[in-house]
């Protein structure tokens, strides 16, 4: 068998590549939420450390700009506004504080702090000038604050702000950017996920399609003609060690083990049907199709015993038709004998009528052959007696073979419940057991073609027995015809007695002689004409019988040729 890779292995493979795939996308989703959320978060965190440092810074420059605004015009308001902002509002402390709560470097803290120092130098000058404006020395105040030294710090500290946001906006962009990577690296595995995990669909469907589906349909229509009795439909699929593949070898050796079993049977009933009933049944017959071969042996069994009683019954018929045939033409011999005795007793009469002198001689001469017509007489009863034993034993016979010929009608209908009930068993296989219930009514066919023949020889036997019943009542009558000439002979030979002692009464006597020879004659003629009925009768049976013979010869029997 071909080795080939399992349906449920590569669809396996292939599901367990896209499960695979979809958790590394499911994992890449995540990371590029996380990677988005944390993007989100720098460009927000980059706008707050940058609002936050220009508040810082603007705090800072606003306490500037109040002071020396106080110093060049002493108004109160922006005396009051530099110390809202050093004691309420307090911009710079909130600003460092967020700004340290969203995160910053060291540098970045040194930066702030070197800002705060140099901002906290400058108190005491804003304060000094400050004072010198509420002592009306504005001049001097103005210098405090517009002085080289207080310009300097705060050049310095508009260097520092400079510094300080380039560094914020350095820092921040360099971390939005890597992630900005991060969430364009993931994009792209994500489309490759996405693209491995459709190019392995298209491969399953492909896969699925060429190696399940399409031999599935095959296999299904495969199975159709199998179950409609079709065995030699072209069968294209090759087995091999898949799934499929195995599906596929399993329905081949279906289809050899039911035309092996279709081929014995079909040749099993070839054989029976041309008259071959000694051939063995095959002994590799398993599972379901047991039954089968065991009435199969069953029914050559039966058949075996049934035509072999038949042939011995058909030779006893034979034997016995021969004999009663013998018999017959004994009996018609033994007529034509009577007839002759008859007409040589009416010569004598006749003899006697002529010469009445020799009347005493005649009548000894006429008691004579009384005698001897009497034991002519006497023999053809013992002759029809023995017709008569050999009409009942051929009734014997014929019922005999009436009962055989019951059993092979009892053996033909246990061979159609045999069919019907293997129709049965088809019908419960569903459509892949309609192929044997066309078996079962071959098998049921055949039985019945037995059980037509049986029926044909029954009406042949009961024919016979209607000939052998019509033969023994002729017998019947000639026994009783022949008893009444017996009784005639007694009478004659009281005549002829008669006939000795008195010749007076010779003439009457004649008369009453002529006339009982007459009714003799008659008798004799039906007794022959009796006799030739029975002997065609027991001949007609006789080839019946012979028929029998040779048709029960045509069978071909176990312990015997053809």
């Amino acid at each position: 068998m071909k080795k080939a890779v399992n349906q449920s292995v590569l669809t396996l493979i292939l599901n367990g590549v896209a499960i695979l795939s979809m958790l590394f996308l499911m994992v890449l989703l995540l990371n590029y939420r996380k990677a988005n959320s944390e993007l989100n978060l720098a460009n927000q965190n980059r706008y707050e450390l940058t609002y936050n440092a220009n508040r810082f810074m603007n705090g800072s420059a606003y306490l500037t700009n109040e002071v020396r605004a106080f110093a060049a015009t002493a108004e109160q308001t922006h005396y009051d506004n530099y110390w809202n902002e050093v004691n309420q509002l307090k911009n710079r402390e909130i600003g460092v504080a967020a700004m340290q709560e969203i995160g910053i470097t060291q540098e970045e803290q040194a930066m702030i702090d070197e800002m705060a120092s140099l901002s906290n130098a400058l108190v005491p000058l804003e304060e000094e000038s400050m004072t010198k404006v509420q002592e009306g020395k504005i001049q001097e105040a103005i210098d405090y604050v517009y002085g080289e030294e207080y310009s300097e710090s705060i050049a310095k500290i508009n260097a520092l702000k400079e510094q300080f946001l380039d560094a914020l906006d350095v820092r921040s962009l360099s971390r939005i950017e890597l992630l900005e990577k991060e969430v364009d690296k993931i994009r792209v595995q994500m489309i490759i996920a996405l693209s491995v995990v459709g190019i392995i669909q298209l491969l399953n469907i492909i896969i699925t399609r060429v190696q399940i589906l399409r031999p599935v349909l095959v296999v299904r229509n495969q199975m159709g003609e199998i179950s409609q009795g079709n065995l030699s439909a072209e069968f294209p699929l090759e087995s091999n060690t898949s799934e499929i593949g195995m599906l596929v070898e399993s329905i081949h050796e279906t289809k050899r083990e039911l035309k092996k079993y279709i081929h014995d049977i079909d040749a099993i009933l070839a054989q029976m049907a041309d008259g071959n009933m000694d051939m063995p049944v095959g002994n590799d017959y398993r599972g379901e199709f047991r039954p089968i071969q065991d009435a199969m042996r069953q029914i050559l069994d039966s058949l075996n015993d049934a035509l072999s009683q038949i042939n011995l019954t058909a030779e006893q018929v034979s034997e016995q038709s021969r004999k009663m045939a013998s018999d017959a033409q004994t009996l018609s011999s033994g007529a034509v004998q009577q007839a002759s005795a008859v007409e040589e007793l009416s010569s004598s009469i006749q003899e006697i009528s002529i010469q009445v002198e020799r009347t005493s001689e005649d009548a000894n001469n006429a008691r004579e052959a009384s005698g001897t017509a009497m034991g002519y007489l006497k023999e053809c009863d013992q002759k029809m007696g023995d017709l008569m034993s050999a009409m009942e034993d051929i009734s014997k016979a014929s019922s005999r073979i009436g009962g055989i010929i019951k059993t092979i009608e009892d053996i033909a209908f246990q061979t159609n419940i045999l069919a019907l009930n293997a129709s049965v068993e088809a019908a419960r296989a569903g459509e892949a057991g309609k192929g044997f219930a066309v078996v079962a009514d071959e098998v049921r066919s055949l039985a019945n073609k037995s059980s037509e023949s049986a029926h044909s020889i029954t009406e042949m036997i009961e024919d016979s027995i209607k000939l052998v019943e019509y033969g023994t009542s002729l017998s019947t009558d000639a026994s009783n015809v022949l008893g009444t000439v017996v009784v005639g002979a007694k009478e004659a030979t009281s005549l002829m007695v008669r006939i000795a002692e008195s010749a007076m009464l010779q003439s009457e006597s004649l008369k009453q002689l002529t006339l009982g020879m007459e009714q003799i004659s008659e008798v004799v003629q039906m007794n022959a004409t009796t006799a030739e009925q029975s002997a065609l009768s027991a001949g007609q049976l006789y080839n019946e019988a012979e028929e029998l013979k040779v048709s029960v010869h045509q069978f071909k029997l176990r312990g015997r040729g053809k």
